[in-house]
């Protein structure tokens, strides 16, 4: 029987799986690992393969059966991380964005580090003014096609490749002017190098955005940059707060919590899941940026005094130990395999589709676009935000507000119109009816679709009174996160925790308190107690029948023990 088990469980550890990485080219490393196999063990497989040594910059990001996101532990399981049935499917993203990117030792840690940017770009988590989106872009087409040649680029072969979810046919001609005038001559290194140095400057570099509400129900999005906390609405950035200035971070059910030397910032996550996966970024970006060295890194408690809370603790290098030991790196450059960028007709998974500002609004479902639009969505929902909480328009949102700007902040302007990052994605379903609130929003938005969803949506369009109901339901969702009532039920829950807690505590003490009297400790303090009258009223008329009473039971079940 031992042997048989023995046996069983070394098959079970024996047992492989497979995994599926997609990489920022969006080709695909497959390989197998075994049961027991830590994060650590993938994360090096994957960085081999990519002849990567600057890669602490990176990590594997996974989405659970719930649709919720998250960055691959490299100290704990794969199997038991990912709770899903294999094969397992990830992807290889930048997780911690370069202070300088320029600075980077190596040429393949920066065209990664570029491909990572450009994706921001597509996908509206990059934005920016017009004028730097054009620059932006034009890097782009140099890097990938070279310079311009007239007898390979005819007039308007900007068109073909879309950078951003939508622009315009003057953005469009104002990319390919920068392209055909200013950045002849510059190799695919340089153009890739320009382009991060340019991207550094920007407000919305290295935001990997989260949806959340603020305490009046205003949509915002919050983010963990290198070089602090950013809070972002509408076209503004309203919060920025140095990481030096953060003195802690805390959730507690959907709700987080970020303190400030002079302030307490708080935010509504669209579920809990959500709000630990932000906190746990937090912990890891404040103890890269921040510390000095990985020894200084402490296990950290989201928990009260009383409660027991998630422990999180960040087992990775911190940035300047990363780059002292990248100026150590003395090896033969290696060669890069560059993904040219071709039409949509050849390549979707770079471009996807003609652009859509000048397709009017009543023929967009008619326009053809790519498969691979809905592949790539699905497949960048492990880097997207998991719940869509905000719109172009604000026909269902309230107007968001500027905050006071506090002296250690500063209100800027990130752009010429609202951060909606989400609007390339397809995000969580929030409710029963998801798809139908996902398409409804997306239409109010003028947002693209994939073809999953145009074939769900002509199999049961929605009638005018649907979208009545639907757009309610939608405002609902939309403003049900952070209402006093709320706020009221969390203390009251508070205090009666704290209650029940304090009422265990006391229950527990008086029974060790009677079992310490009734023993033979030959103790002062328990032979006063023995003499008063009421411990031999209890001992007489409680203690010793119900000590009788156990001990006839314990008899009884040893007996019939026995008799079996």
């Amino acid at each position: 029987m031992l042997s048989r088990l023995m046996s069983g469980s070394s098959r079970s550890l024996e047992r492989e799986y497979s995994c599926t990485v997609r990489l920022l080219d969006d080709s695909e490393y497959t390989c197998t690992i075994q049961r027991d196999a830590k994060g650590q063990y993938l994360f090096d497989l994957l960085c081999h393969h990519l002849n990567l040594l600057e890669k602490d910059y990176f990590g594997i990001r996974f989405v659970d059966p719930d649709k919720q996101r998250h960055w691959l532990e490299f100290t704990k399981s794969v199997v038991k991380q990912l709770r899903s049935q294999p094969p397992f499917t990830m992807c290889f993203r930048v997780k911690f964005y370069p202070a300088d990117p320029a600075a980077l030792k190596e040429e393949i840690t920066r065209y990664l580090v570029f491909l990572q940017i450009k994706r921001d770009l597509y996908h509206g988590r990059l934005l920016c003014k017009t004028s730097d989106a054009a620059l932006l872009a034009a890097y782009i087409l140099q890097a990938e096609i070279g310079d311009y040649d007239p007898g390979k680029h005819p007039e308007g072969y900007s068109s073909k490749f879309q950078f951003f979810p939508k622009h315009s046919e003057k953005l469009e001609r104002k990319i390919a002017e920068i392209h055909r005038t200013e950045l002849s001559g510059q190799t695919p290194a340089t153009s890739e190098l320009n382009f991060l140095r340019k991207a550094q400057t920007l407000e919305t570099y290295g935001v990997d955005p989260h949806p959340c509400k603020d305490v009046s129900g205003n949509a915002a999005f919050l983010a963990f940059t290198p070089f602090g906390f950013v809070v972002l609405q509408g076209n503004k950035r309203v919060h920025f707060i140095k990481w030096n200035e953060v003195t802690k971070l805390k959730f507690e059910g959907k709700t987080f919590y970020l303190y400030e030397k002079k302030i307490i910032l708080t935010y509504f996550a669209p579920t809990p899941e959500a709000c630990k996966h932000l906190w746990k970024c937090g912990i890891e970006n404040q103890a890269f940026y921040k510390l000095e060295k990985s020894s200084q890194v402490r296990t950290v408690s989201s928990s009260n005094l009383f409660f027991k809370g998630s422990r999180f603790r960040y087992s990775g290098r911190v940035a300047k130990e990363v780059m002292e030991s990248s100026a150590q790196i003395k090896r033969e450059p290696p060669e890069i395999h560059r993904a040219g960028m071709v039409p949509s007709r050849s390549c979707p998974s770079i471009t996807h589709g003609p652009r859509l500002s000048s397709v009017p609004r009543t023929r967009r479902r008619a326009v053809h676009i790519s498969i691979m639009e809905g592949l790539e969505s699905l497949r960048d929902s492990a880097h997207s935000t998991p719940v869509r909480s905000s719109s172009h328009g604000d026909t269902f949102l309230p107007h968001v507000r500027s905050s006071r700007a506090d002296s250690n902040e500063r209100v800027a302007v990130i752009a010429d119109e609202a951060y909606s990052p989400a609007d390339s994605m397809l995000p969580t379903p929030v409710a029963e009816h998801s798809l139908e609130l996902m398409l409804l929003s997306r239409q109010i938005n003028g947002a693209t679709c994939s073809i999953e969803e145009e074939k769900e949506s002509e199999a049961s369009t929605p009638t005018a009174a649907d979208v009545e109901a639907l757009g309610g339901e939608l405002r609902a969702l939309c403003q049900g996160h952070g209402r006093p009532e709320e706020q009221v039920n969390k203390f009251v829950l508070s205090v009666l925790r704290l209650l029940l807690v304090t009422m265990g505590l006391l229950f527990v003490l008086l029974l060790l308190l009677i079992i310490l009297t009734e023993s033979d400790l030959d103790i002062a303090f328990f032979r006063d107690i023995r003499q008063t009258p009421e411990f031999e009223q209890f001992h007489y008329q409680y203690f010793c029948p119900l000590r009788r009473w156990f001990a006839c039971k314990i008899r009884s079940v040893v007996s019939l023990l026995i008799d079996t």
